[in-house]
């Protein structure tokens, strides 16, 4: 069964870059400043919480 992007709880750095239309290396950058924030690290990978992402993104102007 293939969970679409928009109902994931957790997305990778490649999933999250096209879904938010932001750089993977921006995204990366992100995740390792805001570990306790929207991103958790997971055996090698960041992954990022949609939902808390969304709230970052919301709150600034600029990312």
């Amino acid at each position: 069964m293939i969970v679409p992007v928009c109902e994931k709880y957790t997305l990778t750095i490649k999933e999250a870059a096209a879904y938010f239309n932001v750089g993977t290396k921006k995204l990366r950058r992100l995740a390792e400043e805001n570990t306790d924030r929207f991103a958790v690290f997971s055996g090698n990978m960041y992954l990022i919480i949609r939902t808390k992402f969304e709230k970052f993104i919301d709150e600034f102007s600029e990312i």
